[in-house]
């Protein structure tokens, strides 16, 4: 049976920071609840229903998604973990109280979004806000001390009895093969039997990986990520056109077939990723990109495909990552909202089950 292992947003609570950038209060919540149509059909804004706009410091919402989460057949949550180099961090409060209070009892894993922040999202994007830097082997095992309590906790997904420890960027890593050697060793030291490193293939429309050498760097595998859309160079570069003469979104149709990862020496060790949808205007407004088309039953399909596609893996190997749990204002998300219920986690659940 194959693991289903969704991303999770920590962005639902207040900062300082988030503060001091977009004005006092500011939670993804805020871009999401504005949101509005920008062309005939486009269904915005997405509101939660069930979960309510929650507040994620508050332990009840933490537990109620778990429980909505374990229901409906997700195994793990892979929390972004944020590590800008020299000890800084944001939005670590709600995994920090998971793991300190034991609770929720689900299991989880880290991903390092290990990529500046920008104001890109807001027509910013030459607005350093968070500059990603990478210090040295010094600051390695200073970011390695600090996630070691949550890689020995009993909650943590494990492959083969190794701790999963996903990159999202691994390419704007300065020596990936140095990273994983390091990092495996010092697992090794601290008692671990290694650690089980996954690295994010990106290849968002399709047109070639921003990384490609997941076996060559020593990564245990990668995460082949591509929006659910069939978008060849000459498509999207309609699609761009189309854009700027008519000062709208991208839009794309939610693909029949889940995308294939291209042929290569990494594809045996790529794993799939699953999109119930896509539509991060709430963020980006008219420069933003739409996959249009999207439904429950559509997602379930390629669910049912990323299954049949580890299906010959071994069991413990046999992850299918979903993006996400909770990305609302990129408009991918599997918590219920006021179109579908629970039609995005009834859908999972079918697909990975077969039922």
């Amino acid at each position: 049976m194959a693991r289903a292992v969704s991303f999770y947003l920590p962005q639902y609570h207040p900062t300082p920071e988030n503060d001091e950038w977009w004005g006092p209060g500011f939670t993804e919540w805020t871009n999401a609840a504005r949101a509005r149509p920008l062309f005939p059909g486009h269904h915005q804004p997405h509101l939660p229903a069930d979960l309510g706009f929650y507040d994620l410091r508050l332990p009840e919402a933490r537990e109620a998604q778990a429980a909505l989460a374990r229901e409906y057949g997700v195994e793990a949550f892979c929390y972004w973990h944020y590590w800008f180099g020299a000890g800084r961090r944001i939005l670590e409060r709600p995994f920090s109280e998971v793991l300190a209070t034991g609770s929720p009892d689900m299991s989880f894993c880290l991903g390092w979004a290990n990529q500046t922040w920008t104001g890109v999202w807001h027509g910013a994007a030459d607005r350093v806000l968070l500059e990603q830097r990478y210090p040295g082997p010094e600051d390695d095992r200073q970011h390695f001390t600090t996630v070691l309590p949550a890689l020995r906790d009993d909650r943590y997904l494990r492959v083969d009895g190794r701790p999963v420890f996903y990159v999202f960027r691994p390419e704007e890593l300065p020596d990936p093969a140095a990273f994983v050697d390091r990092w495996q060793a010092m697992a090794r030291e601290a008692g671990l039997d290694g650690l089980y490193l996954v690295a994010e293939v990106s290849d968002l429309l399709g047109h070639g990986p921003r990384y490609s050498r997941v076996a060559a760097d020593g990564f245990d595998a990668g995460v082949y990520v591509r929006l659910p859309v069939v978008a060849d160079r000459a498509a999207t570069l309609r699609m761009r056109l189309l854009r700027k003469a008519m000062g709208g979104p991208e839009i794309y149709p939610y693909a029949t077939e889940l995308p294939r990862p291209p042929v290569g020496p990494d594809r045996q060790l790529l794993q799939p990723c699953v999109y119930p949808n896509w539509d991060n205007t709430p963020r980006s407004g008219r420069r933003g990109l739409v996959v249009t088309r999207t439904a429950p039953d559509r997602f379930e399909s390629h669910v049912r495909q990323a299954v049949r596609a580890v299906a010959d893996r071994p069991s413990d190997q046999r992850l299918v990552w979903v993006k996400s749990w909770n990305e609302w204002a990129e408009g991918n998300y599997l918590e219920p909202d006021l179109e579908f219920g629970r039609g995005w986690l009834r859908a999972l659940k079918r697909g990975m089950t077969g039922g």
